[in-house]
């Protein structure tokens, strides 16, 4: 199966233009949902602060994405020198308010109100919420002001996570170019096991 790395290149007006809240994250990371229907996690933030908190992009992690119109199904990923320059695009580009619900509807009153790359898994802000993201992860926190929205998709689990969406020139790798870890490669095999029974 080929593998393409995700590029950024000369244009500015290239990398994600929005963000959208999704079922199932391709990067396979959900958020945590900074609210009152996690008390354990929450202890130390407000009772309902609307505020959901997760990876956007995390490097090197090899995504699956089915080939279309009969095309052979592939991988991406994104490096972290793409995922650096792609946050920065991104607020340079005003796309900050931009969101969607599984790539389909445009929503509004959700504000991307913080953005940073992880430097340190265990004292990154977002292991104090239970989540393990490596270092070079694009991690962001949205502001969910659409009271639909956060009543009847974060709070009866509808959605789970981010998913990006954006263009990238991209570059063919040969698979055994790769460097990703046998438990990226364990989880992304689970995940294809899990689309395969769903569709048998």
């Amino acid at each position: 199966m080929k593998i393409y790395e995700m590029l950024l290149g000369e244009d500015d007006q290239l990398g994600v233009s929005a963000v959208s809240l999704v079922n199932t994250p391709a990067i396979m990371s959900d958020w945590v949902a900074l609210g009152d229907q996690k008390p354990i996690l929450l202890a130390e933030v407000s009772k309902d602060k609307q505020v959901l908190l997760g990876a956007a992009l995390i490097p090197d992690k090899p995504i699956f994405r089915k080939g279309e119109n009969g095309a052979e199904d592939f991988y991406i990923y994104f490096s972290k020198e793409t995922i650096a320059k792609t946050a920065q695009n991104f607020f340079k580009n005003n796309n900050q308010n931009n969101a969607t619900l599984e790539h389909d509807v445009k929503l509004a009153g959700m504000t991307i109100f913080e953005s940073w790359i992880v430097e340190d898994s265990k004292l990154d802000k977002s292991a104090k919420y239970g989540l393990n993201l490596p270092e070079g992860t694009w991690a962001i926190s949205m502001k969910v002001d659409d009271q639909d929205v956060w009543d009847n998709y974060v709070k009866n689990d509808k959605v789970f996570g981010f998913s990006i969406e954006g263009q990238f020139s991209n570059a063919l790798r040969r698979e055994s170019d790769m460097n990703f870890s046998d438990e990226v490669l364990d989880k992304t095999l689970d995940m294809i096991r899990q689309i395969v029974k769903e569709n048998i």
